[in-house]
This record gives structure tokens, C-alpha cells and sequence, in this order.
């Protein structure tokens, strides 16, 4: 780790991926990932360029728990938001962080994503900061089912609901008036008839400490960290290139945009995740 914290100079696609190489090289690799990394297969991210502009507050963890209407504005733009969440592909990022796994460059992914386009992608060691949106938990019995299944539900406790257009947001669901959501109907569990709530780490809640200490022992096991898509604007992801530092770890940023911690770094490239990891993917199989 450089001792200097001047920012480094941010690297284009090519140059970035060689000077990457070189970092990295001959290193058990541990990669953090945010939304910049699935921005590319269609799905939109809070902090990215030009988001900002567009953004609403995200779902927060205390008003989802205690608010019959903020679980009614969810599931309803969840339902229309679903279908293309859903049906996003992996890109070239993902394609290539599996293909560095496979090749034994990297020893396994900390997403903060709940996409599960790493899993399509076929990487095999990843670990969920914040869970999946596949799947939905139940407050009251713990119970899981399936997110597609509750689709199929949804859809028909509000028929000719999922007719409505409505713009695409980052967390899965999409925008809609107030008014469009005041007749909506929520499913409950199938089990219990009790509260659902998507399995993920809302804003305001915190990651289970069992996924943490997992983060943190996988980061223990690695020789490097190469972060991928995110701002690290929020500390349950700030807090590993923190541990890393500590550790003396070399360090590469692939991301567009301000970074938090960005001075911290000893390569930082600034450009689409899907044009840098083919690129680093072949520099490292070619040795």
C-alpha cells in the first residue's frame, strides 16, 4: 500500500487494466462489488452518473417494519419492477470476475448487490452483504419463499395492476403515484398468513454479523482486494478496503464516478466494469 494519500491519478480502460495486472499478479484476490457492476446488464444504481439527479430515497428498514402503507408502496412497485429485475443477464464483468475464479486468480466475491448475477455468471464463492431479492422471508415464522412465486400472487390479488407503466429503480422496483398504490392488495405467508418482507438489508437496517465475520475471513484468506462498481458510500462496504489498508493489502478501484476512500488505493481506474475486467481477466490468465 502506497504511504502517500494523494489520490491516484485515475487510469483509462487499457492503461487501468495492465497497471491492475501488474498489482495483482501472483495474488490471492478478494473482490468487493456494488451496483456499478450491474449497471451494465440494465439495472439502474442510487450513485452512479446522472442517478442523482433522478434519485428518490430509498426503502427504509424502520418504515417498511412499522407502516401497512410503505409495505403496500413496495410490493405494488415491486410487482411492476420484478419482471425486469428478473431478467437480467450477467455482462461482462461478471462473466469475467467468474472466469478469474475458475483460473484461480480470485479466491471469492463480497457483493453488496442482491441481484444474484455473480451466481448466473457461475462464480462460486460469494458472499450477499445485503441477501437477494429472489428470495422473500416472513417476519413472523422466518419462513422463505421464493420471490417468483410471490409474483404469481401478487398478480393475482391486483389483476390488470402489472398493466401500468412504470420506470425502473434501482432496488428492483419502480416508480408510481401515490394513488395508483392505495388499493393494493399484499400477499401474506403462505404459512403463518404473517408480514413479507423481501430478503435484503433495507437502508437503515444493519448486515447480520455472521455474513460480516464471513466478509471478513474470506478478506483474512486473500493477499489483495480489487473493488468494482462502488461509490463505498455506505460503511458496510467502506469498512473492507478499511481492513485492507490495515492489512497492508494492495488495493485496485474500478469505478465511475467519486469513491470514498479513493485516496487509500494504490490503482484506480476510472471506466465501465464491463471494458476493465476482460481486459484484466486476460492479462492475469496470460501470466
Amino acid at each position: 500500500m502506497t504511504a502517500s494519500l494523494e489520490r491516484p491519478s485515475a487510469l483509462a480502460e487499457t492503461e487501468g487494466a495492465d497497471a491492475l495486472a501488474s498489482l495483482l499478479r501472483g495474488r490471492r484476490l478478494v473482490v468487493l462489488t456494488g451496483a456499478g457492476c450491474s449497471t451494465e446488464s440494465g439495472i439502474p444504481d442510487y450513485r452512479g452518473p446522472g442517478t442523482r439527479a433522478r434519485a428518490r430515497n430509498p426503502i427504509q428498514h424502520r418504515e417498511f417494519l412499522t407502516r401497512p402503507e410503505v409495505r403496500a408502496r413496495y410490493w405494488a412497485r415491486s410487482l411492476l419492477g420484478w419482471p425486469r429485475f428478473s431478467s437480467a443477464r450477467p455482462n461482462a464483468a461478471h462473466a469475467s470476475l467468474a472466469a478469474m475464479e475458475r483460473q484461480g486468480h480470485v479466491s471469492g466475491l463480497i457483493t453488496q448487490n442482491v441481484d444474484r448475477l455473480h451466481h448466473a455468471a457461475g462464480s462460486q464463492h460469494v458472499i450477499e452483504l445485503h441477501g437477494a431479492l429472489a428470495r422473500v422471508r416472513c417476519l413472523d415464522c422466518d419462513a422463505i419463499e421464493p420471490r417468483v412465486e410471490l409474483q404469481e400472487r401478487l398478480l393475482a390479488l391486483n389483476p390488470g395492476f402489472s398493466e401500468r407503466a412504470a420506470e425502473l429503480l434501482p432496488d428492483g422496483d419502480a416508480e408510481l403515484p401515490l394513488e395508483a398504490v392505495r388499493a393494493f392488495q399484499v400477499a401474506g405467508c403462505t404459512r403463518c398468513g404473517g408480514t413479507l418482507k423481501p430478503d435484503v438489508v433495507f437502508f437503515g437496517d444493519n448486515v447480520p454479523p455472521p455474513t460480516v465475520e464471513a466478509a471478513f475471513a474470506m478478506l483474512e484468506r486473500s493477499d489483495a482486494l480489487l473493488v468494482v462498481g462502488s461509490s463505498l458510500a455506505i460503511y458496510s462496504g467502506f469498512r473492507f478496503l478499511q481492513r485492507a489498508v490495515d492489512r497492508h493489502m494492495p488495493i485496485g478501484l474500478v469505478n465511475i464516478g467519486e469513491c470514498r476512500g479513493a485516496e487509500l488505493v494504490d490503482v484506480r481506474v476510472e471506466a465501465r466494469a464491463g471494458e476493465v475486467l476482460p481486459r484484466l481477466a486476460a492479462a492475469l490468465a496470460g501470466g
